[in-house]
């Protein structure tokens, strides 16, 4: 008889992988690695993800990974801009293509359908690795040579099916949104071949357990069963207290409904908040539009016994940083204060060269 697993037992497994029970002590390409990959739509989230989940991790060093080429940002899962440890994203991006090229026709639809993608590439692979052109540039270039085309669109097709990185600064805290571009192979060298039963893995060991459905929630690819029949014969099999049928790597063990869970902050566009078709193991349904605000913007929010209870925003004023901390429903007194001082340590990571620093409830 299949193994039912309660909410809270997902919520408490899936803290655990996601290091949000304990703040742990490896080093961020570790981090990145367990994690598969954290979503950069804006630069700052995944230092302040990987602030909330390690002991002492200082935004220096995930700069110097952007640096060093140990980690690359680039359009990665679902189509969106991702950090990613260099040999994941070498390892994985072949089994990724088909989500990429999806989001294309997802976005631009009759835009798209009459480009020569060949074509697009044999005049944007030269320009690319030659100039490391911001996307404006590569799309006043290709309109040159195809003029009768979208401009938007022909870019957008060339990140599609030839692997891009953005070039550091592009990515690293306080930069902002502008960003140069380059080859993969240019940065990184050949590419490496896998699966996606293996990328199945690595999504089960950070997300899972978890359902087919929910690993193309995740990755943007979609009738994968049949050709991941073969992984999960491998699997164990549980069902979770709504029905839904869930698979995890056997070796991983289920943390119990009683582990304690400190309070957490999130950044905007986690992970942890978008990997699951049924995202309520952290996010109650009654609260999701409260995060989910529109299809492209996730709020930044707080963990408060392991489900998101509050959303937040932190700004300068001057020589003072504010966090304004909307919770969704009344919290205990000590509860609060707990949320007020994790919030200060936050407030210092973000800004250490404020000489105030205040965290305001509503």
């Amino acid at each position: 008889m299949t193994e039912t697993i309660t909410q809270r037992q997902l919520n408490r497994t899936l803290l655990a992988r996601q290091m949000l029970l304990e703040r742990c002590d490896i080093l961020p390409l570790a981090a990145m690695e367990r994690l598969a990959g954290m979503q950069s739509q804006i630069p700052n989230p995944p230092y302040i993800g990987l602030w909330t989940r390690l002991v002492k991790f200082q935004k220096v060093e995930l700069t110097a990974l952007l640096n060093s080429r140990e980690v690359v940002r680039a359009p990665w899962i679902r189509s969106t801009l991702h950090l990613v440890s260099a040999p994941d994203h070498q390892r994985f991006q072949s089994v990724i293509q088909p989500a990429l090229a999806r989001g294309l026709r997802s976005f631009f639809g009759a835009r798209a359908k009459d480009l020569d993608i060949p074509s697009l590439i044999e005049v944007a692979l030269p320009f690319l690795e030659a100039q490391t052109p911001a996307i404006g540039a590569l799309r006043d270039e290709l309109q040159r040579h195809f003029p009768q085309h979208d401009k938007q669109a022909m870019a957008y097709a060339v990140r599609s099916y030839l692997p891009l990185l953005q070039v550091p600064p592009s990515g690293t805290w306080g930069v902002g949104t502008g960003a140069t571009y380059t080859t993969a192979f240019n940065w990184l060298g050949e590419a490496k071949s896998s699966d996606l039963a293996m990328l199945f893995r690595r999504y089960l060991a950070a997300f899972g357990p978890a359902s087919v459905m929910d690993f193309q929630t995740w990755c943007g690819m979609t009738s994968l069963k049949k050709a991941l029949a073969p992984v999960l014969k491998t699997l164990v099999a549980y069902r979770s207290e709504d029905g839904a049928q869930l698979v995890d790597l056997p070796a991983l063990p289920l943390l119990p409904e009683a582990a304690p869970a400190p309070i957490r902050f999130l950044p905007e566009y986690d992970n942890s908040l978008i990997a699951h078709k049924n995202r309520t193991r952290i996010l109650p349904e009654r609260h999701r539009k409260k995060v989910f605000v529109s299809a492209g913007r996730v709020l930044g929010s707080v963990l408060i016994d392991g489900f998101v209870g509050a959303i937040w925003k932190a700004r300068r004023e001057k020589d003072r940083v504010r966090l304004s901390i909307s919770l969704f429903e009344t919290v205990p007194a000590e509860c609060q204060a707990a949320i007020e001082a994790e919030g200060l340590r936050l407030l210092r990571f973000i800004d250490e060269d404020a000489s105030e620093y205040v965290v305001e409830f509503s």
